[in-house]
């Protein structure tokens, strides 16, 4: 796989964590016991799909930076 069709699937895989993450908060949001078990899941999935959001910002600024070099 070339580096641009890389780059192309994390932005791809981007667009749907960033789908995912609105999706958990719509769903958090029907909560009003931030200590039910329910809402700590969602909550700490939430945080697992943020987290990868900012490692595709992270590869997308790496790819952007090696295919610039190019």
């Amino acid at each position: 796989m070339d580096l641009k069709t890389f780059e192309e699937y994390v932005r791809l895989h981007l667009l749907s964590l960033e789908q995912d993450s609105e999706e958990l908060q719509k769903q958090m949001g029907f909560y009003d016991d931030y200590d039910c078990d329910e809402y700590k899941d969602l909550e700490i999935e939430d945080i697992s799909t943020n987290g990868q959001i900012l490692a595709c910002y992270h590869f997308l600024s790496v790819l952007e930076a090696t295919i610039d070099e190019r």
